[in-house]
């Protein structure tokens, strides 16, 4: 079958590789249907995340009709259109019998790799690295799903393809951010990042409650989608003091929460930013924490953070002293889109939240190195390129 696979350090080629099989008896192959580049590739492309090897496929955001199943699966059958959580979980360990799916104890199958980082391992994640599972990605004609009476969900009748495509990554990543930030009604809510994980958390947190919600970016649009798509308010930082409008936004206070969804290649402006981009590249550290590092400023007294973008290693010029003596909660998680994901593609059904305008081009699987470099680039207002593998699918309204 085609695949689109890493090559080398920001280097990508579609390849005929073998096709999945059953390997175990709760497997599914799904015939994937469509499948979207996200942020966190960009980690990989650019070298910043180990343990990926050339000729691994790529993607971990899909969606896509089931085509075997394994003897033990109960809850799909073949022709079944699903959308699939990124993260993969057993549904039965410690952690996922608490809805801590990313944390689980079986999903990744190399957990030394992560215990010697971070002190424990984590859950594994399609094409997220052999550190995470060395699991095949989605950028294919087909994929295994381990789990999958956990980790695919039935798309309702009268939602698309390209709406359920969102229920798997970036809108449960979202979710995760917003509900675990500890959002109560009437907080002013202050995103870090106007992709697709960014505007869906922004999205999450109006759902629950938030009154005021504002999202910081420089590109043009995506801060258009958040205003038509989201509804929330925007700023600009490339134009404006993001301190200086957040405390004049709050009344002095600054933001009962903020979400950083941006991650370990934050973009910014000043010397900070050319410090942390110059020791990055460097290898001096390994994730450049500008937008984390102005979101622990900005919150107000007593506020809680929620990092939500994702973050490989060590930061430098940490601000530690604001945390502590503003008594602010921090917290942080990969998505446990497990919990999520069927209240998400419900909201969708309802009307609650739109996640189509996040493909802004959508293409041939063929096209996957240039849709890459696009989306990489910010080309022609990239905000997600959506790859089909099996040329233009079906998208039920």
């Amino acid at each position: 079958m085609k695949a689109l696979c890493w090559t080398g350090v920001n280097e990508t080629a579609v390849e005929t590789v073998d096709d999945p099989t059953i390997l175990n008896d709760r497997d599914i192959i799904l015939k994937v249907r469509l499948t979207t580049t996200c942020g966190s590739d960009l980690h990989l492309l650019g070298g910043y995340i180990p343990t990926m090897r050339a000729g691994d496929v790529l993607g971990h955001e899909f969606m896509g009709e089931v085509a075997e199943v394994g003897k033990a699966v109960r809850n799909h059958k073949v022709g079944d259109r699903v959308t699939v959580c990124s993260f993969i979980a057993c549904g039965q360990c410690w952690y996922c019998s608490r809805e801590l799916f990313s944390l689980c104890d079986n999903g990744n199958p190399n957990p030394g790799l992560t215990e010697g980082m971070w002190g424990s391992s984590i859950g594994g994640c399609f094409a997220y690295s052999h550190a995470l599972g060395g699991f095949a990605g989605s950028h294919a004609e087909y994929v295994r799903v381990p789990y999958a009476d956990q980790g695919a969900f039935a798309v309702p009748d009268g939602v698309s393809d390209l709406a359920a495509l969102f229920a798997s990554d970036a809108a449960p990543t979202g979710w995760t951010g917003a509900n675990l930030a500890g959002i109560t009604p009437g907080d002013t809510v202050a995103v870090w990042g106007a992709g697709g994980v960014g505007q869906m958390a922004a999205r999450g947190a109006m759902l629950m409650g938030a009154e005021q919600v504002i999202v910081i970016d420089r590109l043009p649009e995506r801060l258009q989608q958040v205003s038509r798509y989201i509804g929330a308010e925007t700023l600009d930082y490339a134009k404006d003091d993001v301190l200086a409008e957040l405390k004049e936004r709050t009344g002095g206070r600054g933001p009962d929460v903020c979400i950083e969804a941006v991650g370990m290649e934050a973009h910014g402006t000043g010397p900070q930013y050319l410090y942390d981009q110059l020791k990055q590249q460097l290898r001096l550290q390994s994730d450049r924490p500008t937008a984390l590092r102005e979101a622990i400023y900005a919150c107000r007294k007593g506020g809680s953070l929620f990092a939500l973008g994702v973050f490989g290693g060590v930061v430098d010029k940490f601000p530690f002293g604001a945390i502590m003596n503003k008594g602010m909660t921090v917290r942080g998680a990969q998505q446990h889109g497990h919990r999520y994901i069927p209240r998400i593609l419900q909201h969708i059904a309802d009307g609650e939240l739109n996640t189509e305008h996040l493909a802004t081009h959508v293409m041939p699987l063929d096209q996957g190195p240039q849709g890459y470099r696009m989306f990489k680039d910010k080309q022609d207002g990239c905000v997600r390129a959506v790859f089909q593998p099996h040329g233009v699918t079906g998208s039920p309204a």
